[in-house]
């Protein structure tokens, strides 16, 4: 009974669907096959099958979504430019295109955590703001 037990717990765990740590320096971007290594702008994409997508760059995902069918899409995650490493929803981020602020695929594409953290990146490198759903509309 604990090994069937224990044996559910596992599988259990091993299924959730949800992000994964990006092994940057390591994983590669499922669109442009660069290597990660921008923790600041890295993104990551998780189906609603669990399946995990990483990418170097936000931009490199959204151009990604050009090309399924986004229904099949749990959530979508990008790099919080203030917290390198931090994955953070992209419905909830405030996304600045800002040539002060370089991102890998050359699209000057940074996510902040908060609007306030975004609007301080545009008061400094200049730039403009953007939510999730005008980004999208933007890279269609």
């Amino acid at each position: 009974m604990k090994k069937i037990l224990f044996l559910s717990l596992i599988l259990g765990i091993s299924c959730s669907i949800g992000p994964k740590p990006i092994a940057y320096g390591e994983a590669g971007c499922h669109y442009c096959k660069m290597t990660i290594v921008d923790k600041q702008h890295a993104a990551q994409m998780v189906t609603k099958k669990g399946k995990v997508f990483n990418f170097d760059a936000t931009e490199c995902m959204l151009n990604h979504l050009k090309d399924i069918d986004q229904e099949t899409i749990q959530i979508g995650l990008a790099n919080d430019y203030n917290a390198p490493g931090k994955l953070i929803d992209v419905t909830e981020a405030t996304f600045l295109i800002s040539e002060g602020i370089p991102s890998p695929m050359g699209e000057y594409l940074t996510a902040f955590a908060t609007k306030d953290a975004a609007q301080d990146g545009l008061d400094e490198h200049g730039g403009e703001i953007f939510t999730w759903e005008q980004l999208k509309e933007k890279f269609r």
